[in-house]
C-alpha cells in the first residue's frame, strides 16, 4: 500500500496527482453548469450563494454572511452592492453600532427564491451521481476544508 513516505517525490509533482487541481477542475465545471442554471435568475454563482444564506437565515450582519461563505468584506461588499442595485437585498446600518451593516432580502429577493427552487435539483442531476454519493462527497470535502483550515503554516516548512 502506498503511503506519503513510499511515493517518490517526483510523482507528487505530476499534475494528474494533484488533489488541488482535481478540485479546481471540478469547481470550474460546476461554475459553468451554475452559470447556465442561474442565467434565468440573473444571478452569478457568488450572488446566488449570498441569496442562499439570506433565504435560510433572513437578516444578517455582513460579517455573518462573510463567515458563512468564507468571504472577506472586500469580496463581499461589491456582491452586496450589485444585489442591492438589482433590488434583491437591502443593506442597513445597525442603530446600535453604525459600523455594523445588516443585509436582508427585499420582497423581490424573497420572490426570487421561488424561481430558484429547481436549481439545486438540476445541479444534482447534472452531476450524474446518486444523492447519497453527493452527500458523502460534500461531507468529505467539508471535513477536508476543516482539516486544511487547521494547518499551521509554519508546520509546512520551506521547499528547500
Amino acid at each position: 500500500m502506498e503511503t506519503l513516505d513510499t511515493v517518490p517525490d517526483e510523482d507528487f509533482l505530476r499534475l494528474d496527482h494533484q488533489i488541488c487541481f482535481s478540485l479546481h477542475a471540478a469547481t470550474r465545471a460546476f461554475n459553468g453548469v451554475y452559470r447556465e442554471a442561474l442565467k434565468e435568475l440573473g444571478l452569478t454563482y457568488p450572488q446566488y450563494l449570498v441569496m442562499l444564506v439570506l433565504w435560510e437565515h433572513g437578516e444578517l450582519p455582513v460579517k455573518g454572511i462573510g463567515e458563512r461563505l468564507r468571504l472577506d468584506s472586500g469580496t463581499l461588499s461589491p456582491l452586496l452592492k450589485r444585489l442591492e442595485a438589482a433590488g434583491y437585498v437591502e443593506r442597513r446600518r445597525s442603530p446600535e453600532d453604525e459600523r455594523s451593516v445588516t443585509v436582508r432580502p427585499t420582497g423581490a429577493g424573497t420572490a426570487l427564491k421561488e424561481k430558484a427552487l429547481g436549481v439545486p435539483r438540476r445541479i444534482a442531476a447534472a452531476t450524474g451521481l446518486p444523492l447519497e454519493d453527493i452527500r458523502d462527497l460534500r461531507e468529505r470535502l467539508d471535513a477536508l476544508a476543516v482539516r486544511l483550515d487547521g494547518v499551521d503554516p509554519d508546520a509546512l516548512g520551506s521547499c528547500t
